[in-house]
């Protein structure tokens, strides 16, 4: 049984582009990868349909080393991840992943938060202190960060998800697109989650995410949660470099 139901359709922009357009008008092989250029990129894409979810896994996974290797933005990580979100309402999002009873969508929103955490405002100023100008205006990076508000039509939906790990995983992925400015009125909201994150989860990285927001945004964090906070290990956002939850068992 599939324990996932969601308002799919809630609040979707017309700017958020299908994943067959995304697939069919993208010119794959002029984009730069972390190994070369990404012709190869549709092939690898399509494998996120196949109904086995160890397939799905497995490709995403390999998508992580062409398109974020090192934490890294590049060409080809754009249309990538305008991809991944075009298919959170595909049929092949809701197979379960055998032992973890979960559906693949979460695999998919962690996939998302990780690589938006990876043009995150952390990850950017970090980023400039050693590169200066890393985030001029005409730079991939900026070009990838400006692509977050349609990034949050997709992910929105499943905020109220029915399933505590598509829930989680969406949460952690709005609490970080949700730093452009264009989104800042939606962050009343997503600071309830964020509570609900620090008062709940086990998980540091998830946890370093939802104090980081609720910091930047200006809302309190208690003493206490500074504490619980500092004595984690302190991880690159979500799942670490966004492995964590693409290994087995599957």
């Amino acid at each position: 049984m599939n324990h996932s139901s969601s308002k799919a359709g809630a609040q979707r922009g017309p700017d958020v582009p299908s994943y067959e357009v995304v697939l069919a008008e993208t010119d794959w092989g002029s984009l730069r990868t972390a190994f070369g250029n990404g012709e190869d990129l549709p092939k690898l894409l399509a494998r996120l349909l196949e109904p086995d979810p160890k397939a799905q896994v497995t490709a995403l996974s390999e998508l992580s080393e062409l398109v974020r290797h090192q934490n890294s933005i590049y060409e080809a990580t754009a249309p990538v991840t305008m991809y991944v979100a075009g298919i959170l309402t595909h049929p092949a999002a809701m197979v379960l992943r055998p032992y973890r009873d979960v559906p693949i969508r979460a695999t998919l929103l962690n996939w998302l938060a990780s690589t938006a955490d990876d043009a995150s405002d952390e990850m950017v100023d970090r980023t400039e202190q050693w590169f200066p100008g890393f985030l001029t205006h005409d730079t991939t990076p900026a070009a990838f960060r400006d692509l977050r508000p349609m990034l949050y039509r997709a992910v929105e939906p499943f905020l109220q998800d029915s399933h505590d790990g598509v829930r989680d995983a969406a949460v952690l992925a709005a609490l970080i697109l949700a730093e452009h400015p264009a989104l800042s009125r939606h962050r009343d909201h997503l600071a309830v989650h964020a509570r609900r994150i620090l008062d709940t989860s086990g998980d540091a990285p998830s946890r370093h995410v939802a104090r980081r927001a609720l910091e930047a945004w200006g809302y309190e964090v208690t003493v206490f949660e500074r504490l619980q906070e500092d004595q984690d290990p302190q991880d690159w956002g979500p799942h670490s470099d966004g492995r964590g939850d693409l290994e087995p068992p599957f």
